[in-house]
């Protein structure tokens, strides 16, 4: 009897776990909506070619070698597929905490949730540097971002290794549940990167400070991606509850499912009430990333705040990130979608709310982690990109920019009955 019941609560907790992954794979989609949606006409096919490659890429670097460095497991090599039931049943029984205890699930099944998040983070990367980027030069980046400097973060981070041999996050009070540091911070650091050797596009910045706007070609299409996103992160937050199989996980899913939403929902009033004050005008790009900024924020611990303070802090996202969209253009950093806005800073707000609901974690501990990820991440960014920009070249001739880069880059237009009169 006791084994039917494990069979049947190994078979639940890998089957949620799938279905979670699926819906964070389902993501991918999401961006490439929104980013094709908020980029001029002239530059959609490359930027949806981005998307469905690095997707490819990220999923076989982290199969390659990306698995192996952040949780010292081959996939490769030896495979994980292969389950040995006696044994596992024998670890289960062994067990003092029952039915209740850790996370049970296939292996294969943990690699597949954890691959769709290296895609998530190579994504961020995509938006910031539309519009003027070399698609080669991108997809290079993309394979040594999700082979080496993700996979060795996330290993200080959810692996559980020290910081170089020097420190071990956890044990400095360090906490992300799901990854508003290790996942959306990270892609962000790797995003300020490339756009700082990049620069901005052409026009955007004319003398005297003024910021020049480059209207998205599609916003019902950036809708779409948005409400596409806000769906994948219940896989996303959901999913990192690792467990379903007993009443208390079942509960902390229901929570994190909740959370994740009223935070969304925040977020995107408290942008759009922020946007309304500061422009009058209801700016709906300001609302989009106000709703991921909100699901940003409560990322890295959906399961301790209330229903109201998932809320506030999904809110406080919201309000956030259009001040930070406005102090990049500001800098002159030129972000096409604002994802170093909405995974950067609302994903170090994150981590600095998490303590306030779990007593567990300390600030210091959030701040040394923030600071450890960033750090990792921009510089080893800022090396790789430098070398691609020195052997490869990153960014397009300025005739190339001017005609799009989907002409230059891919031979295609997303709109071609639109364009040129044809």
């Amino acid at each position: 009897m006791e084994n039917n019941i494990f069979h049947l609560q190994y078979a639940m907790d890998t089957f949620y776990f799938l279905v979670c992954g699926a819906l964070v794979m389902w993501m991918a989609a999401g961006f490439a909506m929104l980013e094709a949606g908020l980029v001029r006409s002239k530059n959609t096919t490359e930027i949806l070619t981005k998307n469905v490659a690095l997707f490819a890429i990220s999923c076989i670097m982290y199969l390659v070698c990306g698995y192996y460095i952040m949780y010292d497991g081959s996939v490769f090599l030896s495979g994980i597929a292969d389950v040995d039931v006696d044994a596992v049943l024998g670890d289960f029984a062994a067990r003092e905490d029952g039915f209740t205890g850790g996370s049970i699930y296939s292996g294969a099944s943990d690699f597949f949730f954890q691959v769709v998040f290296v895609a998530t983070a190579m994504s961020i990367v995509s938006g910031a540097v539309a519009e003027r980027m070399k698609l080669w030069a991108f997809l290079a980046f993309a394979v040594v971002m999700t082979g080496v400097i993700y996979p060795l973060e996330g290993s200080w981070t959810w692996g559980g290794a020290s910081v170089f041999g020097m420190y071990t996050l956890g044990d400095l009070g360090f906490s992300d549940f799901a990854g508003s540091g290790i996942v959306h911070m990270a892609g962000a650091a790797a995003a300020l990167a490339g756009v700082l050797l990049l620069g901005a596009r052409k026009g955007k910045y004319g003398a005297n400070g003024q910021v020049n706007a480059f209207p998205g070609a599609n916003l019902p299409l950036a809708t779409l991606g948005t409400f596409i996103l806000w769906m994948g992160w219940f896989g996303f937050n959901g999913g990192s509850v690792l467990k379903l199989g007993d009443i208390g996980n079942a509960n902390a899913v229901a929570m994190v499912f909740l959370n994740t939403n009223t935070a969304a929902a925040g977020g995107a009033v408290a942008a759009l009430v922020t946007a309304r004050m500061l422009f009058g005008k209801a700016d709906l790009t300001m609302l989009l990333n106000g709703a991921l900024a909100g699901l940003v924020a409560i990322t890295a611990e959906p399961s301790t705040p209330t229903a109201l303070q998932a809320t506030l802090f999904g809110a406080i996202g919201g309000v956030l990130v259009v001040f930070s969209i406005l102090a990049l253009d500001k800098l002159k950093i030129d972000d096409p979608v604002g994802a170093i806005s909405v995974h950067g800073t609302c994903g170090l707000l994150g981590l600095l709310l998490v303590p306030i609901t779990n007593g567990d974690v300390s600030f210091s501990g959030q701040i040394i982690g923030a600071l450890t990820i960033f750090i990792w991440v921009f510089v080893a960014s800022l090396v790789v990109w430098g070398i691609l920009k020195a052997v490869l070249g990153i960014r397009v001739s300025e005739e190339e920019e001017f005609e799009g880069v989907d002409l230059a880059e891919c031979g295609m237009e997303a709109y071609p009955e639109f364009t040129n009169g044809k």
